[in-house]
Formats: C-alpha cells, structure tokens, sequence
C-alpha cells in the first residue's frame, strides 16, 4: 500500500484535498489515504443536512447537478449542459447518460425531481431557505431532462446546485424510507467517485473507489478512511505518527513545528465545503434572559477583542469579521457598518442600564457558553475579556453532534457558536443565517 504526503491544513474542507488527489491520475494503485474527522458524520444523507462532519464523507459519495471550479464557477457535473430561459426564468438541464448510482441502476429525471421536492426543499436549511417558495415546479418531460420553473429570477441558481448545496440522491433508495434516519442513510448510495463500505461510529467511515465513476481516470486513490478523531491536538498527534495523512483544521500553536516537520505540508485554505468561506460568529439566545435585552448583546460586543482573538486563539488565521459577509467577497462586501470596537468601559455601563449592576466583587450574572470541543481555546478567552467587565462564562465543552443538539435544535442554552459559510453568492449560506 502506498500512501500520499501527509497534509495539514489551515482551515480547508476535506472535500478539497479529495478532489486534488481525484485528478492526480498518477497515483499508483492500492493506495488509501487517511482523513481526520472532527466528528461523526451521523445520518449519511446529505441532502438534509448542512453539517460540517457529514459532508465531507457524503460529497464524495454523491454528485450534484453542477460542480464549481476553483473560481466557483458552474461547471458539468451530472447535468453535462444546461439553458435558461423566460427571462431567467427556467433552467433546462440535460442529464449526462453514462451515470448509473452505485448499485448499477441508472440516475433518471425522476431522482432529481424526488431529491427536490422530498429532501432539499424540505430539510436543507441552505437551499430550503433560498428555493422554497422560489420554485415553481419541476417538470421531466423525459427520463434525461429536468426543467426547474422559477416565480421570479434568481442569478445564483447554478452556484448552488453543487454537491454541497444540492446533492442528487436516488429515489429508489430513499422513496417510502424516512429521509433522516432510514435505513438508506445507513448504507448510502451516490453516482460519485467513492462507494459507501463501512461506518462504524466514533471510530471510522471507509470508502472505496467507483471504478465506473463516470470522469475517466477519477479518483486517483482506491481508498479512502475518514478517521473519527474529535479532539484536535490527537489529530495532530496522529498525523506525525503517520497514522493520518490529512488533518483539515491545525491548532494554532502547532502550526510552526508543523511546518518544519519532515514529510508534512502545511496548506492555507479558506475553511468551507464547496471552497467557501467560513465565519465563526457567537450566538446569544434571545429568548431568554440576559440576552433578551439588546444592550446585554451590545455590552457582550464591546467586552469581546476580536483582534486579540484572532492573534491568540487563532494565530493570525483569520481577520476579525464586520458582518455576515465575509471580506474575502470582494464584490458583495462593504467595511461601512456599524462596529462595536473594543470598549470594556462602555460594556459596563451598557450592563449597568440594563439592570445588571456590579456589587463588590460578585459578577452580574452568569451565562454558559455552549460549544463544541475545537472551540476550547475561544472560550477560555471570553471567559477573561467577560470576567474584566464583571461577567461570569462558565464553559460547557461538549462534543460537536451534542453541542449542536442542545443549541439548535433543544434551544436550550444561553451563548452558542457555530461555523457559517459564505458560498460563491451571500445568498448561499448568509441567508440561511
């Protein structure tokens, strides 16, 4: 078996590294490559979920309608060309008929109409956001056409129609089958250039090679092992051991010794499925007391040093965030908004407004802050810029599907934080947020 240069990464999906090897049609054959996980992927249906941990294994299994070049724009993928028309109005696109998904049945007209109209548009927070109520209807006037009619125009249509954003699943898997936790989203299968082998939670997801996949020549690896390693400095640790050959986020203080580590590359990437990019942005639950009241969410602002976050927590990678849309889209993006400088002084007397004053020694209040386990570092540093303006943080570090379950879907916490990314339009990905 031969293996690949082991790889660390500075924020990039896995997803990017796999289509890398994908088009190295040099690669020799028996050779596996092993990736760090930060978490299990759970339900293997990524057409109802946005997750972080579950797509990189599914984009790999699935293909959508469009891919994205590295410049993200539309490119052929399991529509090889595609019309628009009445006005942008309605897109017609014409299947590729080489495609069969991986039990050897033929992809249809009728399996993209199925994954829009049970899953996409019904469970993917991303595109349900942006496409329900948008879409008129789909029509198939033949098994290898799809005709998506729009109520109004809609420009970044293609961009989201990749793997990510809209992967194509089968509907005779999936039909009759609960589309969150059936049996199909156990043993998935794709059109895309791995097949599903073995998933066996909090350890591994194996993936083979499609010998059939459809693009001659990919993927370039006859294996691929997602290795569930949660915690980030193991990951770390496993990757010089040589047990790992890719770890898709480095810890900033390993970032300089592994950069002068033998047989390690460290690369900078953007930090997003699909190559976009990724903002991490605090959550205050609203619906509850303190942060009910606006000027506790002010207060909370102007005691927060992004800057100094960024330089501690995040060794320089990154660039504190004035909004929603990140810099790096230039064309979308504008610096003139309101900002809410560092100001410990200011947070004070906005907590003092609100009622929360200060007695002696005794903080105002306590908040938790709900977070997954890679987000540690951030927490121990607001628990410090808090404690200057009299607040207590008390962290909750909990695993990342344990942590998701308790802020969105429970709802059941005070301050969370999460992962969002900016697509190759502000649509894809802001609006969801």
């Amino acid at each position: 078996m031969r293996r690949p240069r082991q790889i660390a990464c500075l924020g990039a999906a896995c997803c990017a590294l796999i289509a890398a090897c994908s088009t190295n049609g040099s690669q020799a054959s028996s050779t596996t490559l092993v990736i760090s996980q930060g978490g299990d992927p759970g339900a293997l249906n990524p057409a109802v979920t946005t997750s972080g941990n579950t797509h990189p294994v599914t984009d790999q299994i699935f293909n959508g309608l469009i891919g994205l070049d590295e410049h993200l724009n539309p490119v052929p993928e399991l529509a090889e060309r595609w019309t628009i028309q009445d006005d942008g109005r309605s897109y017609s696109f014409s299947l590729r008929k080489d495609v069969r998904w991986h039990d050897g049945q033929p992809l249809t007209s009728a399996d993209v109409k199925f994954t829009f109209e049970a899953a996409l548009l019904k469970f993917h927070s991303r595109t349900r956001a942006a496409l329900e109520g948008l879409i008129s209807s789909i029509d198939t006037p033949d098994a290898n056409t799809v005709v998506l009619r729009l109520r109004r125009p809609y420009s970044p249509l293609l961009q989201r129609l990749d793997v990510v954003e809209a992967s194509i699943i089968p509907r005779h898997q999936y039909e009759g089958q609960d589309l969150l936790t059936g049996e199909a989203t156990r043993h998935p299968v794709g059109t895309g250039p791995f097949k599903f082998v073995s998933y066996t939670p909090g350890d591994r997801v194996v993936l083979d090679r499609n010998a059939d996949y459809f693009r001659a020549g990919v993927p370039g690896v006859d294996r691929v092992v997602f290795r569930i390693l949660p915690n980030a400095s193991t990951a770390v640790a496993a990757l010089e051991r040589g047990e790992v050959d890719y770890v898709g986020s480095v810890p900033g203080p390993d970032v300089q010794r592994l950069k002068t580590t033998a047989g390690l590359a460290v690369v900078a990437g953007q930090g997003g499925s699909g190559g976009s990019i990724c903002q991490d942005v605090l959550i205050p639950n609203g619906a509850r007391p303190p942060f009910n009241d606006v000027r506790v969410r002010q207060a909370f602002a102007h005691a927060i040093d992004r800057q100094f976050i960024v330089d501690r927590v995040y060794f320089g990678q990154g660039k504190p965030a004035t909004g929603p849309i990140s810099h790096l889209l230039e064309w979308a993006y504008t610096p003139d908004v309101r900002q809410y400088a560092p100001d410990p002084a200011a947070s004070r007397r906005l907590l003092d407004e609100a009622g929360f004053r200060q007695k002696g020694t005794a903080p105002r209040f306590t908040v938790a802050f709900t977070h997954a386990t890679n987000f540690q570092r951030l927490g121990q540093a607001l628990r410090e810029q808090l404690r200057a303006v009299g607040v207590t943080l008390d962290l909750e570090t909990l695993d990342f599907n344990a942590a998701v379950d308790k802020v969105f879907i429970k709802k059941q916490f005070d301050l969370g934080i999460a992962s969002f990314c900016n697509g190759a339009d502000p649509d894809i990905g802001v609006r969801r947020v």
